[in-house]
């Protein structure tokens, strides 16, 4: 039999099929675009109620806490004809990537400082997400209409930050503002427009359109939903667009009022509903010329993002192969000398350590475990809370757990899934119906439901407080000085017996004692008598003598010393984790 050599099959490359953003437009084809500006600043320093001056709307009235939890886009429409798009970024700690995502798609920042606070963290951090994405500012001081209003204060404050206004012969504009009153907005509005006038803004509404998801959610009527600003093209209806992993043929889109529209140009906020999966916020929009080419290249970024893990997985077990090669060298020279029945007996008592639990030792130790299910109205509010979860440092005391994360209303699959990991189900501007809250309440699934992030946060805490070991805390009923030790016959055996007067509160026979000397604890423990004058009490209050004895014989008792009289109460444990508001 004659044999045949096989040849080995090579993997063939595969053709990269992503799509990738045009080159520059020829700058004959550009044409003037309206400003994207992005309101910026701390929380409660009156971003939005700013915006809705502007809008003539009330968003601010209608925010839960009255804090600005997602971005918002809208269209604005001036008295002189100009047209601004601003983005309400959240002021609030929580929402660090929102504004940073804000800060990247925008033109100017509208930095908003409180005149009575002043320059708070959350102002440091946007100021610091302008420089990253090299954005110019103009610097609105809110809040003058108020008696501690002190804009001067706030100006002398940002020059530490390298933030430096005209005044001070820097380059940043600053007006003065009232958005309650709406003092002074026309002077905002004109020194934004001269610097997008500075910035000589164009765009080339021609061609293939490219833009950035702004947030993404999911609607119960029309499923998958993006905000988005176009930054080149023009987005009509039919187009086929690619987001990250996931790709649309636009069936409507709609301005911020929800009121449908034909087409949108470069710098216009959109919604855009006919999305196959929910793209994440900050995804690039890129149109393509078909369906089938939407295909291939959400397939090829799948392909590429499992390429990368796999090549993640493969330097994770070399390195375990190594670390195990290690080892085994290691214990190859340690049991290398020994006969093989100490070998055997040492590698016996490793064995046996290394173990796993017993199914009831299993089930004590997992108290100390919090598995929990995020779910979230739009992808932005998720990323909030899940890198607000990164700061979690608190796992020798219990660990946290994310089972699953996703966005859009509380579902079956949720409830089953909190029940088989014995986990809490935390919603975010979502909801749970009739029928999943009555299964949740039938399988003992907890459904948290909360309409502000930091009520979440804090409802959160409690309930890692509640997987916590109780500790146990001394209340001191009373206090009394020893000033004479003196013995006492109790049939054959002499009992030492302190002479003590009450310094402080009572001393209760009932309750627990301890003996101090020079601040040092000596014992612990329970008293066998206690009387006054001949005859035996319960109770004796403060300046009143009294005689008593310990029940440890052993103890000398010497003038000057303490004797405390304290009770046990166990307190509820508080988790040492800080999410930093």
């Amino acid at each position: 039999m004659k044999l045949k050599w096989s040849k080995l099959k090579q993997d063939k490359v595969r053709e990269n099929k992503d799509a990738v953003r045009r080159p520059q437009a020829d700058p004959a084809l550009l044409i003037p675009r309206s400003p994207v500006v992005t309101i910026m600043g701390h929380v409660d320093h009156g971003k939005t109620t700013l915006l809705d001056k502007l809008r003539k709307t009330q968003v601010a009235a209608m925010e839960a806490g009255g804090i600005t939890q997602h971005i918002g886009a809208f269209l604005v429409s001036l008295p002189s004809g100009e047209k601004i798009t601003f983005l309400d970024t959240p002021g609030h700690a929580a929402f660090s990537a929102m504004r940073a995502r804000g800060a990247h798609v925008t033109d100017i920042i509208i930095l908003v400082v409180a005149a009575d606070d002043g320059v708070m963290k959350q102002t440091v951090e946007s100021i610091q997400h302008a420089k990253d994405a090299q954005v110019p500012v103009v610097l609105a001081i809110n809040k003058c209409d108020k008696a501690e209003a002190d804009p001067e204060r706030v100006k002398k404050e940002l020059l530490a930050y390298d933030v430096v206004c005209e005044d001070y012969g820097g380059d940043i504009q600053a007006v003065h503002v009232s958005a309650l009153t709406g003092d002074n907005l026309m002077a905002l509005v004109e020194a934004t427009i001269a610097l997008a006038e500075m910035l000589e803004l164009k765009a080339d509404p021609t061609g293939p359109v490219e833009g950035t998801v702004i947030e993404s959610f999911t609607d119960k009527g029309r499923g998958p939903v993006t905000t988005a600003i176009i930054q080149r093209g023009t987005l009509r209806k039919g187009s086929i667009l690619v987001a990250g992993k996931s790709w649309a043929k636009v069936r409507l889109m709609f301005d911020e009022n929800d009121k449908a529209i034909n087409e949108a140009c470069p710098s216009m906020p959109v919604g855009i509903i006919g999305w196959r999966d929910l793209p994440s916020a900050g995804d690039e929009i890129l149109e393509v010329e078909s369906e089938p080419r939407a295909r291939e290249v959400v397939h090829w970024r799948k392909y590429e993002q499992e390429q990368e893990k796999n090549k993640e997985d493969l330097e994770l077990i070399e390195e375990k192969r190594k670390e195990h090669q290690e080892a085994h060298r290691k214990a190859r020279e340690k049991y290398g000398t020994l006969p093989w029945k100490e070998r055997s007996f040492i590698k016996y008592k490793i064995k046996k350590q290394q173990q796993p639990l017993k199914p009831k030792e299993k089930a004590g130790g997992d108290s100390n475990v919090l598995p929990i299910i995020i779910k979230g109205d739009v992808d932005g509010s998720v990323e909030a809370i899940l890198n607000i979860m990164d700061t979690y440092d608190a796992s020798h005391e219990c660990e946290l757990e994310l089972v699953h994360f996703g966005v859009g209303d509380i579902s079956e699959n949720d409830v089953n899934l909190a029940e088989t990991f014995h986990g809490v189900i935390y919603g975010f501007n979502v909801n749970a119906g009739n029928v999943i809250q009555q299964s949740a309440a039938k399988k003992g699934v907890k459904i948290k439901l909360h309409k502000i992030i930091y009520r979440l946060i804090e409802d959160l805490q409690e309930e890692l407080s509640s997987r916590l070991p109780c500790t146990v805390e001394e209340h001191t009923i009373g206090e009394a000085c020893i000033l004479a030790t003196f013995s006492i016959t109790e049939g054959k055996k002499k009992v030492p017996v302190a002479g003590c007067r009450v310094q402080k509160g009572q001393l209760e026979k009932q309750k627990k004692f301890k003996l101090i000397r020079n601040g040092h604890v000596i014992w612990k423990g329970s008293l066998i008598s206690l009387k006054h004058h001949k005859d035996d009490i319960s109770v004796i209050k403060t300046g009143m003598d009294c005689g008593l004895s310990l029940d440890e014989e052993k103890i000398e008792l010497k003038v000057g010393d303490d004797i405390v009289c304290y009770e046990e109460k166990e307190v509820l444990a508080k988790t040492s984790w800080d999410p930093g508001f």
